[in-house]
């Protein structure tokens, strides 16, 4: 798979599809060839542990040789979030009413948004900051919508900071005039928004230059996976995010007998047809049913032989 060739590669996919295992399997090549490869869950039901039968939590571990796995923990991101909010607005707001501010940002960590802003904020920090440690990072995103709104974020975000610093540049002005100096205002808070809209534009760059950055939908011979994998494809498009690889996981082995499975195979083979079909322009790469569940790395690295074939 030519995507393989990226720096940085995002694994999605409607739940159940295999999309942890491909990551792993993935990253699991990459750590082989000899790239220093991190592997990044940003799924709340994490699964990377499990897979490689390791305890690994939301702080970057070792796994195996030139292999690295955090699991983002959303509650301990939230967490250093609120902290770096309190730490901007500090100085900004009189003194007398800071405890009410930081109750009411405490209060906010359950707030509904807070914990994906918390995780879009350690998505940043990785592909621009943790990045230049490894050589690979492998993301193993959580299901599909939940994917789509983090890999859009960056530029819906964009567009707000874009408001709210117009805003406050208008306010700064208006301030100007009323005081009659001339002299420029300073504005601590228009500072650290002009930092975070230079952070998202970075970030966008970087997911958009597809030197770089490679998307890797997995899906299986069903009807709803390809339903829904074409819906986030066209809707990623929007956003100038081209998936150009599908991994289609799960067929069925040729030497699968029994009426039950030849049933199964006369639907299957009627959907891989939908599947060239409908993804015309994308890589598909086949991966059989295996008889196993994928969680060794012997079976790890079988799994991963199939990229080479597509």
């Amino acid at each position: 798979m030519d995507v393989l060739s990226k720096s940085i590669i995002f694994v999605g996919g409607k739940g159940g599809v295999g999309k942890s295992t491909s990551a792993a399997a993935i990253a699991w090549r990459s750590a082989k060839e000899g790239n220093k490869t991190l592997l990044i869950s940003t799924d709340p039901a994490h699964n990377v542990g499990d897979i490689f039968n390791e305890n690994i939590g939301g702080k970057t571990k070792a796994i195996a040789d030139n292999l690295y796995a955090l699991e983002i923990d959303p509650e301990i991101e939230t967490d250093n979030y609120i902290k770096t909010v309190k730490a901007n607005i500090k100085g900004t707001v009189h003194s007398s009413m800071m405890e009410e501010v930081n109750r009411q940002l405490d209060t906010a960590k359950a707030s509904p948004g807070a914990d994906e802003a918390a995780l879009f904020d350690k998505l940043i920090h990785i592909i621009l900051e943790e990045r230049q440690n490894f050589d690979k990072l492998v993301f193993d995103t959580a299901p599909t919508g939940h994917t789509i709104r983090l890999l859009t974020l960056p530029e819906l975000m964009g567009v707000w900071i874009d408001g709210l610093l117009e805003k406050r540049r208008k306010t700064n002005e208006n301030y100007t005039q009323l005081l009659n100096d001339g002299e420029p205002r300073e504005d601590p808070i228009y500072d650290v928004l002009r930092e975070r809209q230079e952070r998202f534009s970075k970030a966008r760059d970087l997911l958009l230059d597809e030197k770089e950055t490679g998307f890797i939908f997995v899906l299986n011979p069903e009807r709803l996976p390809i339903l829904e994998t074409k819906k986030a494809l066209d809707l990623l498009h929007q956003y100038h995010l081209h998936v150009k690889t599908l991994i289609i996981n799960k067929i069925l082995p040729e030497e699968a007998d029994g009426e039950f499975l030849m049933e199964r195979k006369k639907h299957e083979k009627k959907y891989l047809q939908q599947i060239e079909e409908t993804f015309p322009k994308q890589k598909l790469v086949q991966v059989p049913l295996f008889s196993q569940d994928i969680i060794s790395k012997t079976q790890l690295e079988l799994f991963s032989e199939y990229f080479q074939k597509g």
